[in-house]
């Protein structure tokens, strides 16, 4: 790639410094530490200060209230760096992926399936059962499995080895990494003389528009109605959610992150990763769950929450502090009963 400090400056938004060097050529991008002369980096995060200090790259996207400069670097000021850098990144790298309708001839295919082979990308090895509807834009990856009476909608992204059970719903523009299992049942069974019984899981799953689902993720099908993951809920690798859960729109779930059955999560939540939220609980809008938390008990009030059981995060570091306090108050009463003798005097 070749990328003139003017045509960086078109793509971002940026102005930057006529008395700079406007003959510049980018010809590639890396992180801070990794630059060398020749490329693009951003800085958007004060703890890579150091880093933006000795960078090697040419020139830098920074925030629009970044002050002061870096000798032999060209920045140039962004409202959000790490956008910016992506957005050129997209317009002058070729895509990893591109999309060729056809189906291939090795895949198992129900005749009662409904798609357009011209306007849809079905690769080797998928499976697609009966009564099964595909949008216009969708592939399917290599030894996918769709089971019956599936619907995915418009401008679907299915990588290899993605497994659809019986009746999940996917919306448009949704994207399932490699291992992704939507639809199996639910982890439920009743103990009945002596035995763990299993409780039919007869409800599905629903996936709403933009949603983006990281790799050997599973997400369970609900016991009767949907579990549901709304618009633009964006879930990480290994994540685990739980029969008749409801995540709302635009979350974010990191992760190893573990939700348990009929629990409610809120817009724009975030839940960071190893963090466990108990079954049938709320958990409000706009929270941020610490990674590892446990949360045991419903959550409403906007705020961060971390710990176990998982509390005000103020206050769950005040406690840590105390916590790391004992010992030496500990060593500090010992000392105390030695000079007060044993009957206190």
């Amino acid at each position: 790639m070749e990328l003139s400090l003017t045509q960086l400056a078109t793509l971002t938004g940026a102005t930057p410094d006529p008395a700079l060097r406007h003959d510049l050529v980018l010809t590639g991008f890396a992180a801070l530490k990794e630059a060398r002369p020749g490329e693009l980096s951003f800085y958007g995060n004060e703890r890579y200060l150091p880093d933006l200090r000795a960078t090697k790259a040419s020139a830098v996207l920074v925030p629009m209230d970044f002050a002061g400069e870096i000798p032999g670097v060209i920045l140039l000021k962004v409202a959000n760096p790490s956008a910016s850098f992506a957005e050129v990144v997209k317009a002058v790298v070729p895509p990893a992926r591109v999309f060729i309708p056809g189906v291939h001839p090795s895949a198992v295919i129900d005749a009662t399936a409904q798609f357009d082979p011209a306007t849809v990308c079905i690769h080797a090895g998928a499976l697609i059962g009966a009564g099964v509807v595909i949008g216009h834009g969708t592939e399917i990856g290599a030894g996918c499995v769709l089971g019956d009476a599936v619907e995915i909608g418009e401008n679907c992204l299915l990588h290899p080895r993605v497994t659809l059970y019986h009746h999940t719903r996917l919306g448009h523009r949704v994207a399932l990494h490699a291992g992704v299992v939507i639809g199996a049942d639910g982890f439920g069974y009743e103990f009945v003389n002596g035995r763990h019984l299993k409780i039919d899981q007869v409800g599905y799953v629903q996936i709403d528009d933009d949603v983006e689902i990281g790799a050997n993720t599973t997400i369970d099908r609900a016991r009767f109605g949907r579990t549901w993951i709304r618009e633009g809920a964006k879930i990480d690798n290994q994540v685990q959610i739980g029969h008749n859960v409801t995540i709302g729109r635009h979350c974010i779930i990191v992760a190893q992150v573990g939700i348990a059955g009929s629990t409610s999560v809120g817009d724009y939540t975030v839940i960071a990763a190893q963090a466990g939220i108990a079954g049938h609980l709320d958990i409000g809008a706009q929270l941020v769950i610490g990674a590892r938390a446990g949360v045991t008990k419903s959550i409403l009030k906007k705020g961060q929450y971390m710990g176990y059981p998982a509390g005000p995060a103020s206050e769950v570091r005040k406690q840590w502090v105390h916590i790391r306090k004992i010992g030496s108050i500990l060593e500090r009463l010992a000392a105390l009963e030695k000079t007060a003798g044993p009957h206190g005097k």
